[in-house]
């Protein structure tokens, strides 16, 4: 059976920690002293550790939670179950669970987030939109269509493959048909003027602001598809990581979490 240690090297050998921007935590966030030599019962994926995710690993034997979004982020001065952060701290203690969160560093790996949405989309020739010292890493990528869409036609494929129930879009440039693509996953607006400057006719991301749109929204098809609708893939990405070095170890997909934003 394999240790925490061992679990979480095939994640770091996927999305080294060097590549987390920062101002983030990746990495441990509850460990054991040894994780090295403690035996891993099982593993939970999810985008976000709550109260109701780590229930959900004690419930099925599971020592070790792997996260998209840190859960202790912007750090904790206390520990007393007032906040979800700190009641989801106290529950992993308690049951002996393990959690490790690899957030910007998996978003910024070479086959990171963005390509795993670009590949689902169906672009081809995909490079990284904002490149690192490696120009095969970093945030956002590029990619194309061929044959090109409508705009109509990227919103409904955008709307099936994020599972985004609607999306928030701008006219674009009049007429343009959709072959050159950027999207970025999790809040990318501060890639829209080099989205732009790539030559995209479009540019998928979330948590636009107001300004944005109303400043970039002639120039670029921009489609604000959801924060969580955006990087929920993330769960197939570390079930696949895992799966692939241990075949035949259990990894489940946390079925409790839900979009807290609803859509009325």
């Amino acid at each position: 059976m394999p240790t925490l240690q061992d679990i979480v090297g095939a994640i770091e050998s996927f999305a080294r920690p060097g590549l987390q921007e920062p101002w983030d935590n990746t990495g441990w966030q509850l460990a054991p002293t040894s994780p090295a030599t403690t035996e891993c019962t099982g593993v939970l994926v999810c985008l976000d550790v709550t109260p109701q995710s780590v229930d959900e690993a004690a419930a099925e034997g599971c020592n070790l939670i792997i996260s998209h979004h840190p859960l202790i982020f912007k750090g904790l001065k206390s520990i007393t179950g007032a906040t979800p952060a700190e009641r989801a701290v106290i529950g992993a203690l308690s049951a002996g669970i393990a959690v490790y969160s690899s957030h910007t560093a998996l978003d910024s790996a070479s086959q990171g987030v963005s390509h795993e949405l670009g590949k689902c989309l169906g672009l081809t020739g995909m490079s990284v939109l904002s490149p690192g010292a490696n120009p095969d890493e970093g945030l956002g990528v590029t990619g194309t269509f061929d044959p090109p869409l409508s705009p109509a036609e990227l919103i409904d494929r955008v709307k099936e493959v994020y599972g985004s129930p609607m999306v928030r879009v701008t006219r674009g440039r009049e007429g343009a048909t959709i072959g050159r693509v950027a999207l970025c996953s999790g809040s990318g607006g501060e890639f829209i003027p080099l989205a732009i400057r790539s030559g995209a006719d479009a540019y998928i991301t979330s948590d636009v602001r107001y300004h944005d749109f109303l400043d970039y929204g002639r120039d670029i098809l921009i489609v604000d598809t959801g924060h969580f609708e955006s990087e929920k893939c993330t769960k197939s990405i570390f079930s696949r990581i895992i799966s692939e070095k241990f075949p035949n170890f259990a990894v489940r997909m946390s079925q409790s979490e839900q979009n807290p934003v609803a859509y009325v």
